[in-house]
């Protein structure tokens, strides 16, 4: 695979974000919401709601979805696309596990700038 690791950025242990939780990882582009479901997958999102603002990583995961603390709407942690009537998306961001270590990808996060 091209590019192998040299791009993914170590922001800690599955172990540090609980089951069904989020943590939030600060980068110079803006805060991104770095999610473990009930199962143990991961999954990163922009950590701003588009709706009101409001701190993803603060709502309530359930299955592969979290709810915004703010106003309820509901988000896919695999698409970043609001569920039901709420129209808005989050940004994505591709993340991994590898030796209980959680990878977030650099090169998706520096494109933040430019967009």
């Amino acid at each position: 695979m091209s590019g192998g690791f040299d791009s993914w950025i170590d922001i800690g242990a599955l172990e540090d974000i609980p089951s069904a939780g989020a943590r939030v990882v600060k980068t110079a582009q803006g805060c991104v919401a770095v999610f473990r479901t009930a199962n143990d997958q991961v999954f990163a999102l922009d950590d701003r709601c588009p709706h009101k603002g409001g701190p993803l990583s603060e709502g309530i995961v359930h299955g592969t979805a979290v709810t915004c603390p703010l106003h309820a709407w509901v988000f896919s942690l695999e698409t970043g696309q609001a569920q039901g009537a709420d129209a808005g998306t989050v940004a994505t961001y591709p993340v991994r596990v590898a030796d209980g270590r959680i990878l977030l990808d650099g090169r998706r996060l520096a494109r933040r700038v430019a967009a």
